[in-house]
């Protein structure tokens, strides 16, 4: 619904000094962020845009949009780097773009701890870290531009979940602060299990201030690509990787072959035919790993200081999102899916997906930990034809043990990633009455409608 322009008139007037930005070419550009990776948020998010780009630098500014924007009854969509991949972002009802980049302070870091306002970008926040002899546990792809209250409201694990599991499991978010969408905000901090009322929730329950999170002892990386003849041979490498608790990583990617050499920057390193696994391993667990590599019958084809490598890009941007990004360089109707495959039978179902799928379809898996065990995400890669060959393919993955999460779709509930109980519903209520945020993204009172038949993630339940 269209924002009348007198009511947008006297927000903007609301909210003198804040800086704001209705040029429309700006704000197209801020609408997005990396929905472009799905073949079928092109479509469904093509036109969509906010009608004006404010960039609060406190949080009392912040608040002051707040109250214009629920006197004005005016959406609010947060947006800190643009580098979602599902449209977690994209105001699907116009209004108010909060671009968060302007906020940015380190509120302190302490002992295994750091505290920070939800603009910081990820690697700002490791370069403070790392001054005091600590990083952050784990990071997106997109570490460069990604802020740290984006990745915690649309993210799900990353860079460091091959050690620390995913941004879910317990111990790996502190604590979240947050406005209220009220006429008069609040200011409230969620700790324990109240955090995953607003992980992964794509900022529509509200405001995230500031976000304290834990630390890992900073260690000297290397960046090692290691090839394999067979494919099912580089899974098991990569699973067993995983399982080897007393070597540290961060990276644990296995991509068979031909997308070692889609991924154009890589030049010839992976000799043809092979598959490769791309990891990150500490520097003193290097001996380790070569005797693994080695026990498996694998070759490291590549190995330099994290940063130094000839690639023009970390590994970890051959990775994750950014993998699949490097291989539509090449062509950007390819595309796949976020199956997450059993920890009971994790190589038993990547070899019954593989037996099942056309050969010309290579697989990509990220291996890390969930819940305490270790799982792989991924799929085939196709290349994108029509809405029915992508059923076809979540069925598929589906029937062999894979719970797939729709990355194809934009709502919170559709995705299937978060996990939503009735707390979710009286929390959504208390924080944002109006549903001004972000709103479409968690329609919590509507049916779950969803272009794939995804069944979403399978969480172990508590007991």
């Amino acid at each position: 619904m269209p924002i009348a322009p007198a009511a947008l008139e006297a927000f903007c007037d609301a909210i003198d000094p804040i800086p704001f930005n209705a040029d429309a070419a700006i704000v197209k550009r801020k609408s997005r962020d990396q929905f472009t990776i799905s073949p079928l948020l092109r479509e469904a998010l093509a036109g969509r845009t906010a009608d004006v780009v404010v960039t609060p630098r406190s949080k009392d500014e912040m608040a002051q949009v707040i109250r214009a924007a629920v006197r004005h009854r005016i959406p609010i969509t947060a947006r800190g780097g643009g580098t979602a991949n599902y449209g977690q972002s994209v105001p699907l009802h116009g209004g108010i773009l909060l671009d968060m980049t302007a906020y940015t302070d380190v509120v302190s870091i302490r002992e295994g701890t750091i505290r920070a306002a939800g603009g910081a970008t990820m690697a700002a926040l490791d370069e403070a870290a790392r001054k005091q002899g600590w990083e952050l546990r784990m990071h997106p792809s997109t570490t460069a531009t990604a802020t740290l209250a984006g990745f915690i409201a649309g993210g799900s694990g990353g860079i460091g979940s091959a050690q620390w599991g995913m941004l879910r499991d317990r111990g790996n978010i502190t604590a979240i602060e947050l406005l209220s969408v009220e006429e008069e905000p609040r200011l409230i901090e969620l700790r324990g299990a109240d955090i995953e009322l607003v992980h992964h929730a794509y900022g529509t329950n509200g405001l995230i201030t500031e976000i304290e999170m834990p630390l890992a002892p900073a260690w000297t990386w290397r960046e090692c690509l290691v090839a394999f003849p067979e494919f099912l041979t580089t899974a098991r490498f990569g699973v067993q990787l995983a399982r080897e608790i007393g070597i540290v990583k961060k990276v644990i990617s296995v991509q068979e072959w031909p997308i070692p050499r889609l991924m154009r920057a890589l030049g010839d390193v992976v000799p043809d035919g092979h598959s490769m696994v791309n990891a990150y391993i500490a520097q003193p667990n290097m001996q380790s790993f070569r005797d693994l590599v080695a026990e498996f019958g694998g070759v490291i084809v590549a190995d330099h200081p994290s940063g130094e490598n000839p690639f023009g890009a970390p590994l970890f941007e051959f990775a994750y999102g950014h993998g699949l990004r490097q291989i539509q360089k090449v062509n950007p109707k390819f595309t796949g899916f976020q199956g997450m495959f059993p920890p009971d039978r994790l190589v038993e179902s990547i070899a019954q997906v593989r037996a099942a799928v056309d050969p010309a379809l290579p697989m990509r898996l990220e291996i890390f930990w969930s819940e305490g065990q270790v799982v792989a995400m991924g799929s085939p890669v196709i290349v994108y034809e029509a809405e029915a060959q992508m059923a076809a393919m979540v069925e598929l993955l589906q029937a062999h043990g894979a719970g797939v999460a729709n990355s194809h779709t934009t709502g919170v509930r559709e995705v299937g990633i978060k996990r939503i109980t009735e707390r979710d519903y009286v929390f959504k209520r208390e924080m944002d009455p109006y549903n001004l945020l972000n709103p479409g993204k968690l329609n919590l009172d509507a049916a779950v409608h969803t272009n794939l038949p995804t069944s979403g993630w399978r969480f172990r339940k508590a007991g």
